[in-house]
């Protein structure tokens, strides 16, 4: 009698695993863009899901008793995990990525993959895998939330057990698994010279300044809109990355998220996880989880490090590698689906290519110029003159201008598929968007400026080419993109342009973030209170992402200014258009007092050209 139903427990159970199964596989492959009505997809996957986990909590013995192997209770928590995560990328509602987190963090405690768990010697590679996969899902779930004791733990397990894999399964290729290592470490190297820093995230605590909140309350513009969407997007050759999270897209996606007021920023480290909850083995070898035995996953944890008092994040579409053609068609969704009265942002971090050069020129360090103190800028840099920019100073404009210089975002061999045409942005002017283009062509862009179909656009250009006091110190393909690296992380990409390549003295470094964020808060009274702030800027500035983004490219451009040699400064620095305020200029002495500061305070003010009364 026992026997018969502990079979139809397994029966039950069975059947709800593969209906569980076949509704996730449903939601897997739909697009993570767009607002397009597919929440009671996710609902009937999740639904079926937690009736699934909690049949198998309930029916555990007799489950046991009928074979269940402990992993198979690991490849459903797996799923779970996966499947908030998912929405998470959907809605980029934190609650979902922390449910996801604790789903995993569950798994790892409670080792529902280890070999000990399912009583057997030896587990056999299929569940390798699932372990390998769950594995490379939890490291890039603690990456986005940002806990690096964490992600250290997990990199080390997870290269533990691909060794282990070639070891134990030689007629298996794991060849797949050793680049996915090779990946986090490379992404983890670059993350560990400021380890102790402020988040990448909004963080009221740092990012809100008391002083200009008044101005920022009562400031009001002609039009006001809402930033609601984000399209981020990045190729380069050899760019560090994890699955497909590159480290500019995941620089600027940070930065685009509400930072939680206290949990995230307080530094805990991570106890080893096995003793937060005991786990022993009994006389006969299996595993008492003292944990629970029900196998039940504490989630009140989701409600302690999510944050109730903060605005939901603005959505993101983060598109590794893609096509052109699929580009476009994300950008037209985002642009069709957006609300009223609301603005996009499109990011796009690429290399670009002169149409009219049958190769593309990158100038070597050794031939850099140098300036009057024999500091050295070196990066790569497409010589072409750019026609568009002598028509666009004359005030006209040809059908030409617009297709002649381009974003590559594919292999060069495969010609005019992969290249991203100023042209082709165009149309989706027709809606407020924020362009952020970071490339060592983007001042292409400039033609866009005027061109527009029916709204004004906020153009941010990157410089053609970085700056460094030591490039040969410096691999700027694996550290990112010197620019989105200013517009997410502004004292690090300061200090890395000096070479200052630590945060040992955390006293001096923290002065040095007390410095700019005093020169953020004078810089946002002066743009409140100025009268010639072009209301392309003024209906954004009540944002705090895309203020605090205003903010550090007026930051990034000064201190290029005064760090470059004058007789290239087009090359070496960013552009913004419409035109920002002369008070807020490169060059003017309420901006370049704090660059002086600052530099003064880090002992570096030998690396830039100051004027003798701007230095005194």
């Amino acid at each position: 009698m026992a026997k018969k139903e502990n079979d139809d427990v397994s029966k039950t159970f069975h059947s709800l695993v593969e209906s569980a199964d076949r509704k996730f596989a449903r939601v897997r492959d739909l697009p993570l863009y767009g607002r397009s009505p597919q929440n009671h997809y996710f609902q009937k996957v999740f639904k079926a899901y937690m009736r699934l986990w909690k049949y198998q909590q309930d029916n555990r013995s007799k489950l046991v008793d009928s074979g269940l192997n402990r992993w198979e209770i690991g490849e459903i928590a797996s799923r779970i995990g996966q499947l908030y995560y998912n929405q998470y990328m959907r809605s980029n509602e934190a609650r979902f990525l922390v449910e996801a987190y604790v789903f995993y963090e569950a798994i790892l405690e409670r080792k529902y993959f280890d070999a000990g768990g399912s009583g057997k010697a030896k587990v056999d590679v299929g569940v390798r895998f699932k372990e390998l996969r769950f594995y490379a899902r939890f490291l890039l779930v603690a990456l986005i939330l940002s806990k690096m004791d964490m992600v250290r733990l997990l990199a080390e397990r997870f290269k533990a057990l691909v060794d282990d894999c070639k070891t134990n399964f030689r007629e298996t290729n794991f060849k797949e698994w050793k680049l996915v290592v090779q990946e986090i470490f490379r992404f983890m190297e670059v993350d560990s010279a400021f380890t102790n820093v402020r988040p990448l995230r909004y963080c009221a605590l740092f990012d809100s300044h008391a002083a200009s909140r008044p101005y920022l309350a009562r400031f009001h513009a002609r039009k006001i809109v809402k930033f609601r969407d984000a399209l981020l997007t990045s190729y380069h050759k050899n760019e560090v990355k994890f699955a497909e999270l590159t480290l500019d897209t995941y620089r600027m996606m940070q930065c685009l998220e509400w930072e939680p007021s206290e949990s995230f920023y307080q530094k805990r480290p991570v106890e080893s996880v096995y003793k937060k909850h005991p786990v022993e083995l009994s006389e006969n070898g299996t595993l008492i989880d003292h944990s629970g035995a029900s196998g039940l996953i504490n989630i009140n944890l989701a409600a302690d490090l999510t944050d109730p008092s903060l605005p939901s994040n603005p959505r993101k579409a983060v598109l590794y590698r893609p096509s052109v053609t699929y580009l476009l068609a994300v950008m037209a969704t985002i642009c069709e689906e957006l609300p009223p009265e609301s603005i996009a942002l499109i990011y796009l971090s690429a290399s670009g290519k002169a149409a009219r050069s049958n190769v593309f020129q990158v100038e070597s360090s050794g031939e850099s110029k140098k300036s009057s103190k024999d500091r050295v800028v070196s990066g790569a840099f497409s010589e072409q003159k750019i026609h568009a920019l002598e028509s666009h100073c004359n005030g006209k404009r040809e059908s030409s201008d617009y297709h002649d210089n381009c974003l590559w975002l594919g292999p060069r061999g495969n010609g005019g598929s992969n290249a991203l045409y100023p042209g082709d942005i165009i149309p989706f002017t027709r809606r407020p968007l924020f362009l952020i283009i970071d490339s060592d062509n983007s001042h292409a862009f400039k033609v866009l400026h005027g061109a527009e179909r029916g709204e004004p656009a906020a153009l941010l250009l990157s410089p053609l080419r970085p700056a460094f006091k030591n490039p040969s110190a410096v691999d700027t393909t694996h550290n990112g993109s010197q620019f989105t690296f200013f517009l997410t992380a502004p004292l690090q990409a300061f200090c890395q342009m000096v070479g200052i390549t630590s945060d040992s003295d955390m006293d001096s470094y923290n002065d040095a973030e007390e410095i700019l964020s005093l020169a953020f808060s004078e810089w946002e009274v002066i743009l409140c209170t100025s009268k010639g702030l072009d209301l392309v800027w003024a209906q954004v500035l009540s944002d705090p992402f895309l203020r605090r983004l205003i903010l550090r490219f007026i930051f990034c451009r000064s201190v290029l200014s005064v760090f470059c040699p004058p007789e290239d400064d087009e090359q070496y620095l960013p552009v913004c258009l419409p035109h920002l305020p002369s008070s807020v200029s490169a060059r003017s002495e309420v901006v370049q007092s704090a660059i002086i500061q600052l530099a003064n305070h880090l002992k570096v003010a030998d690396c830039f050209q100051f004027d003798d009364k701007e230095a005194r």
